[in-house]
């Protein structure tokens, strides 16, 4: 007798002896047993309910059931297999599915992603870098509305390995923008990874580039993601930074995105700074009413100028990378220093010392 009746018989073991067999043992060992109570496919849901009580009942610490069918595939099964020649025959027979089609037999619509490839003939970029003297060239291949559609990476004068590694980065790349995934993405996922080679760059958006897929993906990120020169790039002079360029524009010229809104950009660094500049304005009121019934107008005075001073600490960092966390010791907002965090404020180091 087996868990299941077989194809051509009836005998099989009642699932209520299955837990009497796990019952019998349990007393003898510490840990829960092993075993799956398989039950048919005609079983009720009233049936599985007491099978569970009758395992707890004798005493077991675990029990799994597993009811004949309820999956689209299993390990144990009594179905009889067909003749594999007629059944690649009757596949042959069968008219072909489309990508998103629904399956008659189970109901189940199948899905399937698209990838949407590049024309023939397209247009593309080419950018030159240069991370700590290695050399290479980035060439981008667009669709006809200016997206993204892939990415090769040339080395100029690495070894096997390097390069080797660079096309294979490039080639997941183009297949996840060709399937659908977003730059935004892609860029948030590869942007600071840090491993050798790393250093200075020729690139005044990126002085300094973590790692080759740390430059790559911030250069993506600053030339196809409306926005993310202004909060990324260096602002040089406490002037604006130049706003962000769309290249291959539907009209085939260089025009300028001047829509991007700035604060939404920044993300949550934009969100606490505002939040650190509203604390100013409460406890620089607050002391305002104080030092006029104590000390008079020139410790209010002082107040102000305090708080004017720490706002305008604050808007030196907030075009540093987004990833920079909150000082705990002073709330003011970190900047990267190596492979750690400090504070301009108060001097506090997060992760070195």
């Amino acid at each position: 007798d087996c868990a299941f009746k077989p194809a051509k018989g009836k005998r099989s073991i009642h699932y209520l002896a299955h837990i009497k067999m796990m019952a019998a043992v349990q007393p003898f060992i510490s840990g829960a047993i092993s075993k799956t109570v398989n039950m048919p496919n005609e079983a009720t849901t009233d049936q599985i309910e007491a099978a569970y009580m009758a395992g707890w009942k004798l005493g077991l610490k675990a029990l799994a059931i597993y009811r004949d069918g309820s999956k689209r595939s299993q390990p144990l099964s009594t179905e009889k297999i067909q003749d594999s020649k007629k059944s690649n025959k009757d596949q042959k027979n069968k008219p072909a599915k489309s990508k998103n089609s629904l399956d008659d037999s189970s109901g189940i619509i199948e899905r399937r992603p698209q990838r949407i490839r590049l024309p023939q003939t397209r247009r593309s970029i080419t950018h030159k870098f240069d991370v700590a003297g290695h050399e290479g060239y980035l060439t981008v291949g667009l669709y006809e509305d200016g997206t993204p559609g892939e990415l090769f990476i040339t080395m100029a004068k690495e070894g096997s390995t390097v390069g080797g590694l660079m096309d294979a980065f490039g080639t997941c790349i183009s297949m996840a923008m060709q399937y659908g995934v977003p730059l935004e993405t892609l860029v948030d996922k590869f942007s600071h990874a840090r491993f050798e080679p790393a250093g200075m760059t020729s690139n005044r958006d990126i002085p300094f580039a973590k790692s080759l897929i740390d430059y790559i993906a911030r250069w993506l990120g600053m030339t196809f993601l409306p926005g993310y020169r202004e909060a990324n790039a260096p602002k040089r002079g406490g002037g604006k930074p130049e706003p962000a360029k769309s290249l291959w524009p539907k009209n085939g010229n260089v025009e300028t995105d001047t829509k991007t809104d700035k604060n939404e950009k920044l993300g949550h660094i934009g969100n606490r700074i505002g939040e650190l500049i509203e604390i100013v304005h409460q406890s620089g009121s607050e002391t305002d009413s104080e030092t006029d019934s104590e000390s008079g107008s020139q410790t209010n005075s002082q107040t102000k100028n305090r708080g004017m001073q720490i706002q305008t600490f604050n808007r030196q960092f907030t075009h540093f990378q987004s990833d920079a966390p909150v000082c705990d010791v002073c709330g003011s907002i970190t900047v990267r220093n190596g492979n750690c965090y400090r504070c301009h404020n108060c001097g506090a180091s997060h992760g070195c010392s």
